[in-house]
């Protein structure tokens, strides 16, 4: 029997590809977002790839909503080996970090670092106890962002929000070590999504000059590929590290 990831942020974008990428590298998929637009979408793309799809419905930011979604992965196909903490949100408003709301503040502090938190105490605790599934590789991987080190003044809610969740996985390496369960901290670029749609001509502009060493945007196959390599093995004398997949951009040049 296939191994399961449970994904959250599912219906597109990253998410979607992440689903897609585990699906042809043996993992069977389940997904999770705040809407059902774009989950038939994922799923006939999963399934192509060769995995077996399933979906709920949850808004992460309520915590009694991460616990039935956690009960239902592990009843649908007998438990979860895999966590792809994805979903996320940007600023409500870019701009001036003084006139910042706490209504912005908040909501990144709770979708991008408290959700994730408390989905991966939920699975890991199940991962832990006695019986739990080993169908294939063991792990947990969190998204944070380039902004986990690079500093965007204008949207400094998003970027403390990503700041906090790295921290969240190494601390999350290094409980789940005694139990053989690695963790990677996944570090987007510019990457062309939903949610940078609205800033494309600025990139596109500042990507030609020079952003990153790799002149492209990022695509969201590029970060599912990465986290499908980690979570078969790829890389296995290793927990708690930051991938950067970025073009480079995270690199400090003269």
């Amino acid at each position: 029997m296939r191994p399961v990831a449970l994904v959250t942020g599912a219906r597109r974008g990253i998410g979607r590809a992440s689903c897609v990428a585990l699906a042809a590298a043996g993992y069977d998929v389940l997904g999770c977002d705040i809407g059902a637009d774009g989950f038939d979408e994922t799923a006939q793309a999963v399934e192509a790839a060769g995995g077996r799809f399933a979906w709920h419905l949850c808004d992460v930011s309520d915590l009694g909503q991460i616990e039935l979604l956690v009960d239902w992965a592990w009843q649908i196909w007998g438990g979860v080996e895999v966590l792809v903490n994805n979903a996320g949100v940007g600023a409500m408003q870019r701009g001036d970090l003084l006139e910042v709301s706490p209504e912005s503040w908040d909501r990144c502090l709770d979708i991008n670092t408290r959700a994730p938190f408390f989905v991966s105490q939920h699975v890991a605790r199940r991962m832990v106890a006695e019986g739990a599934p080993q169908r294939g590789n063991r792990s947990l991987v969190f998204i944070s962002s380039a902004n986990a080190a690079l500093v965007s003044a204008d949207r400094t809610e998003y970027s403390a929000s990503k700041v906090a969740v790295s921290m969240v996985a190494r601390c999350f390496a290094v409980r789940m070590a005694e139990e053989g369960v690695p963790v990677y901290d996944i570090r987007p670029g510019v990457i062309r999504t939903d949610m940078t749609a609205a800033v494309t001509a600025r990139y596109d502009q500042r990507i030609a000059d020079g952003l990153s060493p790799v002149k492209r945007w990022g695509e969201p196959e590029d970060v599912g590929r990465a986290i499908a390599a980690l979570v078969t093995g790829a890389i296995p004398f290793s927990t708690g590290d930051a991938f950067h997949i970025d073009g480079g951009l995270h690199l400090h040049r003269l």
